[in-house]
C-alpha cells in the first residue's frame, strides 16, 4: 500500500513589507510585519501577528512564532527560537491561542545563536549570550547569560 503524504509548500504569504527588505530563501513567512531595512536569512520561520521592527537582522534557522513582536536596530543570531506555549496546562495548548503568552523585545537588542526565548518582555539596550534561555522579563540594559538567563554585567 502506498500512501501519498500532504505536502505544504514554504514560501512567503500575506506579510507587509518595509523599504529595503532583504531576504534570502527559503524562508517562510506569513501574516508578519518586516519594517525598513530588515534583513531575513535563509531557512527562517516568522509566523502570523508578529512584528519586526526597522534595521533588524535575523540570522538562518531561526524560528519566530505567533504573538512576538521586535524592536528596532535589533540581531537575532542563527538558531533562535522564540517559544508563546509556556504549557501552563500541563501540556501543549495544541493551537489553543487563549493559554499563549505574548514576547515583547526591546530595541537595539542582540540574542546569541541557539538562545531559546520564552514569552518575556526584554527592555531596550540588551545582550543575551549564545545558548541562554530565557524564562523571566528583563527590566535592565545588560549582558545577560546561562539556563536560566542571569545579569552578567553592564554593556
Amino acid at each position: 500500500m502506498m500512501n501519498t503524504p500532504t505536502i505544504l509548500s514554504i514560501g512567503i504569504s500575506n506579510v507587509s513589507f518595509g523599504e529595503r527588505v532583504k531576504l534570502i530563501q527559503p524562508v517562510n513567512l506569513y501574516g508578519c510585519i518586516l519594517g525598513d531595512d530588515v534583513f531575513v536569512g535563509p531557512f527562517v520561520e516568522i509566523q502570523k501577528e508578529v512584528r519586526v521592527g526597522d534595521g533588524t537582522k535575523i540570522q538562518s534557522h531561526t524560528f519566530i512564532c505567533e504573538l512576538v513582536t521586535i524592536g528596532r536596530s535589533c540581531t537575532i543570531a542563527h538558531g533562535v527560537m522564540f517559544i508563546n506555549d509556556p504549557y501552563r496546562i500541563g501540556k501543549p495548548a495544541q493551537g489553543d491561542r487563549s493559554h499563549w503568552l505574548h514576547t515583547i523585545i526591546g530595541d537595539h537588542v542582540t540574542i546569541g545563536s541557539n538562545a531559546t526565548i520564552l514569552p518575556v518582555t526584554i527592555c531596550d539596550h540588551v545582550v543575551i549570550g549564545a545558548g541562554s534561555v530565557v524564562t523571566r522579563d528583563i527590566t535592565s540594559p545588560g549582558i545577560y547569560v546561562g539556563n536560566p538567563a542571569r545579569f552578567l554585567r553592564d554593556i
